[in-house]
């Protein structure tokens, strides 16, 4: 079994690694990289498509080709979730239980068990927990555990909507306006935001599609004590509901489009997944 490992990207890792706080959104370095790594994954899935790559830090891992329609699994391994995965490593001796809310296919997932992390991942679709329990066991993701759920405000069953031309973009029914093109709609068991940082999770990463402020909302200052988030914000009006309801608790947030420093205004928080991530926590900066 041959793994491929690429100069350029573990050239990127090791950067990120040194200097993440130059990978701003708005940063030359950023724009840079940005422009050079989606040829550069592209090219190792037609080289194979097993997906067998081996990455500086974290070794071998293995992501098959998966399309989702109008995407597939290189578009998995943007700029943007590489700096993820370096913040990750970055902080595997700092974070210990972690959770991965919207598991997809299980790339964060892999990449935290890669840091030692004991891994909850949480995934709504059947389609993708399939394939998400395969890239674990390829993985030896043995401290992973599957969660067939979605994350809400509240465990009521709820309409799920599969966007079957960008399966990575369905949700659960009303968290997005007008969905697009062919939807399979099915019902699937929810689970509340509060449990979850009820068991004090140290890490969460969060990609929702569109719930993030209806679970952000529901949370007290409490509540954040032990847990930090990396999250990702859909909408402007999410945006805004999570600032105003965060700067109420007295609950830090760092943007990465802001260069990962403490967000002023919300005018720096993110308002979709092209601007980056959004970093809370208690803390008084991020940490690298």
């Amino acid at each position: 079994m041959i793994y491929k490992s690429n100069e350029k990207l573990n050239e990127l890792i090791k950067i990120i690694s040194r200097i993440p706080l130059d990978f701003g959104i708005s940063s030359a370095v950023y724009q840079q990289w940005a422009e050079i790594i989606p040829s550069i994954i592209q090219k190792m899935y037609q080289q194979d498509n097993d997906g067998k790559f081996e990455l500086e830090l974290f070794g071998k891992i293995q992501l098959p080709y998966v399309s989702f329609g109008n995407i597939n699994s290189a578009h998995l391994f943007g700029l943007d979730e590489i700096i993820l995965f370096v913040f990750y490593w970055n902080n595997r001796d700092r974070y210990q239980e972690v959770f991965d809310l919207g598991a997809n296919i299980g790339l964060h997932t892999i990449m935290m068990s890669k840091c030692g992390f004991k891994v909850n991942s949480f995934e709504p679709d059947p389609k993708h927990i399939d394939i998400l329990q395969a890239n674990l066991d390829r993985n030896q993701c043995e401290m992973a555990t599957i969660h067939r759920s979605a994350v809400y405000s509240d465990n009521e069953e709820k309409e799920f909507i599969r966007v079957v031309g960008n399966t990575t973009g369905s949700h659960l029914a009303g968290m997005k306006e007008n969905p697009y093109g062919e939807l399979d709609t099915f019902k699937v068991k929810c689970t509340t935001f509060n449990s979850i940082l009820a068991k004090r999770p140290s890490l969460i990463k969060m990609d929702i599609e569109g719930a993030e402020a209806d679970v952000i909302c529901s949370t007290k200052k409490d509540e954040w004590l032990a847990t930090d988030m990396l999250l990702e914000v859909g909408t402007e009006v999410n945006a805004k509901r999570i600032w105003n309801h965060l700067s109420s608790l007295g609950v830090n947030m760092f943007a990465q489009k802001c260069g990962w420093q403490a967000a002023r205004s919300v005018e720096n928080v993110p308002v979709s997944y092209k601007e980056g991530s959004l970093f809370i926590s208690m803390k008084d900066e991020m940490p690298w």
